[in-house]
């Protein structure tokens, strides 16, 4: 980090939301940091860190109730609830006693799944929430290609905990030189997340998403998903799965 120039710099763009993740998508040779803080990307981490050996990400209930058919285990979230007659929705709370350590999980979620799905050709898809904010600076930077922070968002809209997460490791990539031009979205990002980093439960005290997830008694989820580095893995798409980078 702060490491000398070599007159070379990567890009880092925050894509908003994924109704613009085509606009962003030009260059497929580069890394994509798919963020769903509120909760599928923390749930992902959640289930590596606790011994899962891949989840299987789906856009849709129908391909989850294929898998689901086929004897795996199936998470399905919609709207922030559990899909009636699968296993588990998104929360990372669900992970905590490593019962599932070893085995191939899939899950389908809102928006993280739909984002994950719409990277999938990118060079590198990589899984960003708090708890592995870390862990995932580095990983780039040893990748060290342009990248994408994709914010899965809510429904396509732009939402306010996804941003902060791109801000706050938009803001760590920077301190190194072969990854300081920020688009005009990551110095947003960057100026939001310093504006909430000394208290992020507060300043999402009136955001859309933590209101949802209050209203349906979710506050530990909440509580959990905005801790920093709780996790030291990196989860990766690969052929299809989500595993250990």
């Amino acid at each position: 980090m702060g490491e000398e120039s070599s007159g070379f710099s990567n890009t880092v763009e925050v894509c908003f939301s994924p109704a613009l993740f085509p606009v962003y998508f030009q260059d497929k040779n580069c890394v994509v940091v798919v963020i769903d803080v509120f909760r599928a990307t923390t749930a992902i981490c959640a289930a590596i860190d606790s011994g899962v050996e891949a989840v299987i990400p789906v856009a849709t209930i129908e391909e989850a109730i294929d898998y689901k058919q086929k004897g795996f285990i199936v998470g399905a979230e919609r709207s922030a609830e559990v899909v009636e007659g699968f296993d588990f929705g998104n929360s990372p709370l669900f992970f905590k006693d490593g019962k599932h350590a070893g085995k191939t999980i899939v899950l389908t979620t809102t928006n993280g799944t739909k984002a994950i799905d719409m990277a999938k050709d990118a060079y590198k898809v990589v899984i960003g929430s708090f708890s592995n904010l870390d862990v995932v600076s580095e990983y780039i930077e040893r990748e060290d290609k342009n990248v994408i922070l994709l914010c899965a968002g809510w429904k396509d809209r732009f939402n306010l905990e996804d941003t902060l997460f791109a801000g706050a490791l938009a803001e760590k990539l920077a301190q190194n030189l072969r990854f300081t031009d920020l688009a005009d979205s990551t110095q947003a990002a960057i100026k939001l997340y310093n504006a909430a980093k000394d208290d992020m439960y507060g300043f999402l005290g009136e955001s859309s998403h933590r209101k949802r997830l209050s209203r349906l008694n979710l506050e530990e989820d909440i509580i959990y998903c905005l801790k920093l580095n709780k996790s030291t893995s990196v989860p990766v798409l690969s052929n299809g799965k989500i595993v250990k980078g």
